[in-house]
């Protein structure tokens, strides 16, 4: 008697762990299980996205105020088109503020900071981020780096 109830302990303990672990993975990786509030879309082009995923967050001041959510090519103007979801409590960002990809430390994930601009208009669901800054590639920047080198 003693031992099933210790077998049924153990692996009711086992199941709690294994729930506890698929949250913890889903939380990581951007599939939450919670709500998403409602936003506005705004849409940006860039030269290079540099390994800028869907799902990355956009930030201002370092704080997460919205994600990627598509990334395609614009036929168009032979650019990367991001489309980005803004939360919307973040209803006051001016229209000529930037929008730049970042890397979080030396090698990790990109994401989207924006800027603040001066302007008094703010940035409503369809518009467009014009002031763009693409990724620094690090492979580019080696290249440049043993282009000039060499020419020495």
């Amino acid at each position: 008697m003693k031992d099933a109830k210790a077998n049924l302990l153990v692996g009711l303990f086992m199941l709690l762990g294994l729930a506890a672990f698929i949250y913890l993975a889903m939380q990581v990786s951007g599939l939450a299980f919670d709500e998403k509030s409602d936003g506005y879309t705004i849409q940006a082009h860039f030269d290079d996205i540099g390994g800028l995923t869907d799902r990355a967050k956009v930030t201002i001041a370092g704080v997460t105020v919205g994600q990627v959510q598509s990334i395609e090519y614009d036929k168009e103007f032979f650019m990367a088109k991001v489309t980005m979801s803004i939360d919307s409590t973040v209803d006051n960002i001016p229209t000529d503020s930037s929008l730049a990809i970042l890397t979080s430390g030396l090698i990790g994930e990109k994401y989207l900071g924006i800027s603040i601009g001066a302007e008094e208009d703010v940035l409503k669901d369809g518009d467009e981020i014009y002031d763009t800054q693409s990724a620094l590639v690090l492979e580019n920047l080696i290249g440049q780096f043993l282009m000039s080198a060499g020419g020495e």
